[in-house]
Protein backbone atom coordinates (compact mmCIF):
# COMPACT_ATOMS: atom_id res chain seq x y z
CA UNK A 1 0.00 0.00 0.00
CA UNK A 2 1.16 3.58 -0.38
CA UNK A 3 3.77 4.54 2.36
CA UNK A 4 1.99 7.18 4.43
CA UNK A 5 -1.53 5.20 4.36
CA UNK A 6 -0.98 3.95 7.82
CA UNK A 7 -1.32 6.46 10.27
CA UNK A 8 -2.23 7.35 13.86
CA UNK A 9 -5.53 8.48 12.72
CA UNK A 10 -6.65 6.60 10.05
CA UNK A 11 -7.50 2.69 10.92
CA UNK A 12 -6.89 0.47 8.19
CA UNK A 13 -9.89 -0.98 6.32
CA UNK A 14 -9.66 -4.60 5.05
CA UNK A 15 -11.44 -6.76 3.03
CA UNK A 16 -11.40 -10.51 4.32
CA UNK A 17 -12.58 -13.53 2.27
CA UNK A 18 -11.20 -17.13 2.37
CA UNK A 19 -11.86 -20.15 0.23
CA UNK A 20 -14.57 -22.98 1.59
CA UNK A 21 -11.50 -25.38 2.45
CA UNK A 22 -9.74 -22.79 4.05
CA UNK A 23 -12.89 -21.73 6.52
CA UNK A 24 -14.45 -24.47 8.35
CA UNK A 25 -11.43 -27.06 9.64
CA UNK A 26 -10.52 -25.83 12.83
CA UNK A 27 -7.02 -25.43 11.94
CA UNK A 28 -8.04 -23.92 8.88
CA UNK A 29 -6.21 -20.60 7.80
CA UNK A 30 -8.84 -18.46 8.51
CA UNK A 31 -9.07 -19.96 12.29
CA UNK A 32 -5.18 -19.95 11.81
CA UNK A 33 -4.73 -16.45 10.53
CA UNK A 34 -7.60 -15.09 13.59
CA UNK A 35 -5.82 -16.63 16.40
CA UNK A 36 -2.63 -15.94 15.20
CA UNK A 37 -3.02 -12.18 13.98
CA UNK A 38 -5.55 -11.40 16.21
CA UNK A 39 -3.66 -9.57 18.25
CA UNK A 40 -2.43 -7.13 15.71
CA UNK A 41 -5.79 -6.72 14.55
CA UNK A 42 -6.64 -5.35 17.92
CA UNK A 43 -3.97 -3.24 18.23
CA UNK A 44 -4.41 -1.71 14.46
CA UNK A 45 -8.59 -1.58 15.16
CA UNK A 46 -8.55 -2.64 11.82
CA UNK A 47 -12.18 -2.26 10.57
CA UNK A 48 -13.07 -5.40 8.38
CA UNK A 49 -14.87 -5.76 5.37
CA UNK A 50 -16.17 -9.76 5.48
CA UNK A 51 -17.97 -11.72 2.86
CA UNK A 52 -21.30 -13.59 3.91
CA UNK A 53 -19.75 -17.11 4.36
CA UNK A 54 -16.49 -16.49 5.69
CA UNK A 55 -17.82 -14.01 8.17
CA UNK A 56 -20.71 -16.84 9.27
CA UNK A 57 -17.13 -19.27 9.63
CA UNK A 58 -15.69 -16.73 12.09
CA UNK A 59 -18.65 -16.38 14.19
CA UNK A 60 -18.95 -20.23 14.07
CA UNK A 61 -15.36 -20.68 15.72
CA UNK A 62 -15.75 -18.16 18.12
CA UNK A 63 -13.44 -15.62 16.71
CA UNK A 64 -15.61 -12.93 15.79
CA UNK A 65 -13.69 -10.63 18.62
CA UNK A 66 -10.63 -10.90 16.65
CA UNK A 67 -12.20 -8.38 14.74
CA UNK A 68 -12.74 -4.90 15.75
CA UNK A 69 -15.18 -3.75 13.30
CA UNK A 70 -16.90 -5.70 11.17
CA UNK A 71 -19.43 -4.97 7.98
CA UNK A 72 -20.85 -7.84 6.63
CA UNK A 73 -20.83 -8.72 3.00
CA UNK A 74 -23.44 -11.05 1.12
CA UNK A 75 -21.87 -14.05 -0.09
CA UNK A 76 -20.05 -15.06 -3.12
CA UNK A 77 -22.58 -16.00 -4.84
CA UNK A 78 -25.00 -12.65 -4.12
CA UNK A 79 -22.13 -10.58 -5.08
CA UNK A 80 -20.27 -10.38 -2.24
CA UNK A 81 -16.60 -10.58 -3.63
CA UNK A 82 -18.01 -8.20 -7.07
CA UNK A 83 -18.99 -5.46 -4.22
CA UNK A 84 -15.23 -6.19 -2.57
CA UNK A 85 -13.66 -5.03 -5.84
CA UNK A 86 -15.73 -2.07 -6.16
CA UNK A 87 -14.47 -0.84 -2.38
CA UNK A 88 -10.89 -1.58 -3.52
CA UNK A 89 -11.41 1.01 -6.16
CA UNK A 90 -13.57 3.33 -4.15
CA UNK A 91 -12.79 7.11 -4.14
CA UNK A 92 -14.58 7.45 -0.48
CA UNK A 93 -11.96 6.64 2.12
CA UNK A 94 -15.04 5.51 4.53
CA UNK A 95 -15.54 3.19 2.47
CA UNK A 96 -12.84 2.22 0.46
CA UNK A 97 -10.25 -0.81 1.27
CA UNK A 98 -7.10 -0.48 2.23
CA UNK A 99 -5.97 -3.95 1.54
CA UNK A 100 -7.57 -7.12 0.88
CA UNK A 101 -6.96 -11.00 2.58
CA UNK A 102 -8.47 -13.60 0.14
CA UNK A 103 -7.26 -17.10 1.54
CA UNK A 104 -7.74 -18.66 -1.81
CA UNK A 105 -7.64 -22.53 -2.07
CA UNK A 106 -5.77 -23.11 -5.68
CA UNK A 107 -8.06 -26.19 -6.59
CA UNK A 108 -11.03 -24.06 -5.48
CA UNK A 109 -12.60 -23.06 -9.40
CA UNK A 110 -14.25 -19.73 -7.53
CA UNK A 111 -10.93 -18.52 -7.47
CA UNK A 112 -10.60 -18.56 -11.10
CA UNK A 113 -13.76 -16.74 -11.24
CA UNK A 114 -13.73 -12.81 -12.76
CA UNK A 115 -14.35 -10.97 -10.23
CA UNK A 116 -11.66 -13.60 -8.10
CA UNK A 117 -9.29 -12.09 -10.94
CA UNK A 118 -10.18 -8.80 -11.09
CA UNK A 119 -10.12 -8.47 -7.56
CA UNK A 120 -6.05 -9.27 -7.31
CA UNK A 121 -6.05 -7.07 -10.57
CA UNK A 122 -7.64 -3.61 -9.00
CA UNK A 123 -5.46 -4.21 -6.14
CA UNK A 124 -2.22 -4.06 -8.01
CA UNK A 125 -4.09 -0.68 -9.97
CA UNK A 126 -4.71 1.02 -6.98
CA UNK A 127 -1.66 0.02 -5.02
CA UNK A 128 -3.38 -2.30 -2.09
CA UNK A 129 -1.62 -5.34 -0.88
CA UNK A 130 -3.96 -8.21 -2.31
CA UNK A 131 -2.76 -11.28 0.37
CA UNK A 132 -3.92 -14.27 -0.88
CA UNK A 133 -2.04 -16.84 1.85
CA UNK A 134 -1.99 -17.24 5.47
CA UNK A 135 1.46 -16.65 5.21
CA UNK A 136 1.24 -13.30 3.51
CA UNK A 137 -1.68 -12.23 5.76
CA UNK A 138 -0.13 -12.55 8.96
CA UNK A 139 3.41 -11.14 7.71
CA UNK A 140 1.86 -8.42 6.69
CA UNK A 141 -0.25 -7.73 9.73
CA UNK A 142 2.88 -8.30 11.96
CA UNK A 143 4.73 -5.91 9.59
CA UNK A 144 1.81 -2.72 9.98
CA UNK A 145 1.51 -3.43 13.80
CA UNK A 146 4.49 -3.85 14.85
CA UNK A 147 5.48 -0.05 12.63
CA UNK A 148 3.22 1.46 14.81
CA UNK A 149 4.14 0.30 18.48
CA UNK A 150 2.87 -3.82 18.60
CA UNK A 151 5.20 -5.85 20.72
CA UNK A 152 7.22 -7.60 17.75
CA UNK A 153 4.93 -11.82 17.88
CA UNK A 154 8.37 -13.79 18.47
CA UNK A 155 6.27 -17.13 17.17
CA UNK A 156 6.91 -15.51 13.97
CA UNK A 157 10.64 -14.97 14.41
CA UNK A 158 11.99 -18.02 12.45
CA UNK A 159 10.33 -16.61 9.42
CA UNK A 160 12.39 -13.22 9.71
CA UNK A 161 16.39 -15.32 10.50
CA UNK A 162 16.66 -13.75 6.63
CA UNK A 163 20.01 -15.40 6.12
CA UNK A 164 18.23 -18.86 6.01
CA UNK A 165 16.01 -17.66 3.70
CA UNK A 166 15.19 -17.49 0.08
CA UNK A 167 13.52 -14.68 -2.06
CA UNK A 168 12.59 -14.67 -5.78
CA UNK A 169 12.85 -10.79 -7.41
CA UNK A 170 10.85 -10.78 -10.92
CA UNK A 171 9.40 -8.04 -13.06
CA UNK A 172 7.75 -7.45 -16.29
CA UNK A 173 9.47 -5.36 -18.62
CA UNK A 174 7.78 -2.22 -17.66
CA UNK A 175 8.85 -2.76 -14.36
CA UNK A 176 12.52 -3.55 -14.85
CA UNK A 177 13.54 -0.19 -13.34
CA UNK A 178 11.73 -0.05 -10.70
CA UNK A 179 12.67 -3.68 -9.47
CA UNK A 180 15.96 -1.93 -9.98
CA UNK A 181 15.34 1.17 -8.27
CA UNK A 182 13.83 -1.15 -5.09
CA UNK A 183 16.79 -3.18 -5.20
CA UNK A 184 19.14 -0.45 -4.70
CA UNK A 185 17.22 1.12 -2.14
CA UNK A 186 16.84 -1.75 0.28
CA UNK A 187 19.99 -3.91 -1.26
CA UNK A 188 21.27 -4.32 2.59
CA UNK A 189 18.40 -6.05 3.65
CA UNK A 190 17.97 -8.00 0.31
CA UNK A 191 21.69 -8.66 0.60
CA UNK A 192 20.89 -10.29 4.19
CA UNK A 193 18.91 -13.20 2.23
CA UNK A 194 20.96 -16.60 2.32
CA UNK A 195 19.32 -17.23 -1.47
CA UNK A 196 17.69 -14.73 -3.82
CA UNK A 197 16.84 -15.97 -7.59
CA UNK A 198 15.42 -14.29 -10.44
CA UNK A 199 14.25 -15.08 -14.06
CA UNK A 200 15.89 -14.14 -17.48
CA UNK A 201 16.72 -10.51 -17.90
CA UNK A 202 15.77 -9.55 -14.29
CA UNK A 203 18.79 -11.90 -13.17
CA UNK A 204 20.96 -10.55 -15.43
CA UNK A 205 20.51 -7.17 -14.21
CA UNK A 206 20.01 -7.44 -10.47
CA UNK A 207 23.73 -9.17 -10.71
CA UNK A 208 24.93 -5.85 -12.63
CA UNK A 209 23.31 -4.01 -9.99
CA UNK A 210 24.97 -5.98 -7.29
CA UNK A 211 28.75 -5.94 -9.04
CA UNK A 212 28.64 -2.12 -8.99
CA UNK A 213 27.89 -2.16 -5.51
CA UNK A 214 30.05 -4.80 -4.37
CA UNK A 215 32.16 -5.32 -6.80
CA UNK A 216 32.62 -7.28 -9.92
CA UNK A 217 33.34 -10.63 -8.54
CA UNK A 218 31.09 -10.52 -5.59
CA UNK A 219 28.58 -9.40 -7.23
CA UNK A 220 28.55 -11.20 -9.93
CA UNK A 221 26.30 -14.46 -8.89
CA UNK A 222 24.17 -12.39 -6.08
CA UNK A 223 21.28 -13.64 -7.99
CA UNK A 224 20.68 -17.17 -9.29
CA UNK A 225 19.28 -16.55 -12.20
CA UNK A 226 16.85 -19.16 -13.96
CA UNK A 227 15.04 -19.26 -17.37
CA UNK A 228 12.96 -16.10 -18.66
CA UNK A 229 9.49 -16.24 -17.13
CA UNK A 230 8.35 -16.96 -21.33
CA UNK A 231 10.72 -19.92 -21.25
CA UNK A 232 9.94 -21.30 -18.26
CA UNK A 233 11.36 -19.40 -15.47
CA UNK A 234 8.05 -18.89 -13.68
CA UNK A 235 7.71 -23.08 -13.34
CA UNK A 236 11.47 -23.54 -12.60
CA UNK A 237 10.94 -20.97 -9.45
CA UNK A 238 7.37 -22.82 -8.55
CA UNK A 239 9.52 -26.15 -7.76
CA UNK A 240 11.81 -24.25 -5.37
CA UNK A 241 8.45 -22.77 -3.63
CA UNK A 242 7.04 -26.51 -3.37
CA UNK A 243 10.32 -27.07 -2.03
CA UNK A 244 9.65 -24.37 0.74
CA UNK A 245 13.23 -23.00 -0.31
CA UNK A 246 11.65 -19.77 -1.53
CA UNK A 247 9.20 -17.86 0.98
CA UNK A 248 8.76 -14.41 -0.37
CA UNK A 249 8.12 -13.41 -4.17
CA UNK A 250 8.79 -10.11 -4.92
CA UNK A 251 7.02 -10.17 -8.48
CA UNK A 252 6.49 -6.63 -9.89
CA UNK A 253 3.69 -7.03 -12.07
CA UNK A 254 2.32 -4.76 -14.98
CA UNK A 255 -1.12 -5.37 -15.01
CA UNK A 256 -2.09 -3.30 -18.31
CA UNK A 257 -0.50 -5.16 -20.52
CA UNK A 258 -1.67 -8.86 -22.23
CA UNK A 259 0.76 -11.50 -20.97
CA UNK A 260 1.27 -14.15 -23.23
CA UNK A 261 2.47 -16.56 -20.51
CA UNK A 262 0.10 -15.61 -18.10
CA UNK A 263 -0.44 -19.65 -16.98
CA UNK A 264 3.12 -19.51 -16.11
CA UNK A 265 2.26 -16.59 -13.74
CA UNK A 266 -0.89 -17.99 -12.76
CA UNK A 267 1.71 -21.12 -11.99
CA UNK A 268 3.86 -19.73 -9.53
CA UNK A 269 0.99 -17.77 -7.61
CA UNK A 270 -0.91 -21.03 -7.25
CA UNK A 271 2.43 -22.67 -5.61
CA UNK A 272 2.81 -19.99 -3.43
CA UNK A 273 -1.17 -20.91 -2.58
CA UNK A 274 -0.76 -24.46 -2.27
CA UNK A 275 2.13 -23.89 0.76
CA UNK A 276 -0.32 -21.36 1.91
CA UNK A 277 1.07 -21.15 5.50
CA UNK A 278 4.50 -20.78 4.24
CA UNK A 279 5.11 -18.97 1.00
CA UNK A 280 3.74 -14.99 -0.18
CA UNK A 281 4.10 -13.46 -3.29
CA UNK A 282 3.76 -8.98 -3.31
CA UNK A 283 3.16 -8.02 -6.46
CA UNK A 284 2.88 -3.95 -6.78
CA UNK A 285 5.53 -1.19 -6.34
CA UNK A 286 4.54 0.83 -3.78
CA UNK A 287 3.54 -1.93 -1.39
CA UNK A 288 6.56 -3.67 -1.94
CA UNK A 289 8.48 -0.63 -0.64
CA UNK A 290 6.73 -0.35 2.34
CA UNK A 291 6.86 -3.93 2.68
CA UNK A 292 10.89 -3.86 2.40
CA UNK A 293 11.04 -1.10 4.42
CA UNK A 294 9.03 -2.19 7.28
CA UNK A 295 10.57 -5.91 7.23
CA UNK A 296 14.41 -3.95 7.72
CA UNK A 297 12.58 -2.25 11.07
CA UNK A 298 10.86 -5.69 12.26
CA UNK A 299 15.12 -7.29 11.55
CA UNK A 300 16.46 -4.58 13.59
CA UNK A 301 13.60 -4.95 16.26
CA UNK A 302 14.35 -8.49 16.55
CA UNK A 303 17.99 -8.63 17.02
Amino acid sequence: MKADAVTATKKLRIGLIANRSHQDATNSALVQLLHGAGPALQHLQAEMVIVGRTLDAIISHGLIDSCPTVERFPYGREGGLMKLVSRVVDKDPARAVDAVIYLIDPVDPSSVFPEAQALKRQCVIHRKPFLATLASAREWLELEATATGAAIDSKLNPAFELSQEGIALIAHDAMKESILVMAEKHFDLLDSFGYRYATGTTGGLLNQLAQKIKGAEAGKNWVTPYLSGPLGGDAQLAELVLDRQIRRILFLEDPHVARQHEADIQLLERAARTVCDYAQVISEVSGADRWLTLLTQRIAAQT
